[in-house]
């Protein structure tokens, strides 16, 4: 194998072990203790600050000059939430509003 190729393993490697420690870390600290309220209250919000911070994120540069500037996320979006209403499923939401604005942007505006 060339440097190049052992450095990408060695990089996924440490990003491996990084992201397994993150995930472990509470379980090590709070093992046989009481976890704290405040841990489970920001276990309980933070998902929901997450995604908020996410719509933001993709939303922020929306133009509203011209309908096909727009339309296509209010109706993807539309899409997300009423499916996520209906089912209660997140991959089937967020798939189904990826290929709808997808479609949209590609084939009808």
């Amino acid at each position: 194998m060339d440097s190049s190729t052992l450095h990408s393993i060695g990089l996924v490697l440490v990003m491996a072990v990084v992201s397994y420690l993150l995930r472990a870390f509470p379980f090590l600290v709070f093992s046989g203790k009481q976890t704290p309220k405040f841990v489970l209250y920001l276990g309980k919000v933070l998902p929901y600050a997450i995604i908020a911070m996410l719509v933001v994120y993709c939303v922020k540069d929306i133009s509203f000059t011209a309908v096909k500037n727009f339309l296509p996320y209010i109706i993807s979006g539309g899409l997300v939430v009423l499916l996520h209403v209906w089912k209660r499923n997140t991959l089937l939401s967020i798939v189904a509003g990826t290929l709808s604005y997808m479609a949209l942007v590609q084939f009808v505006f």
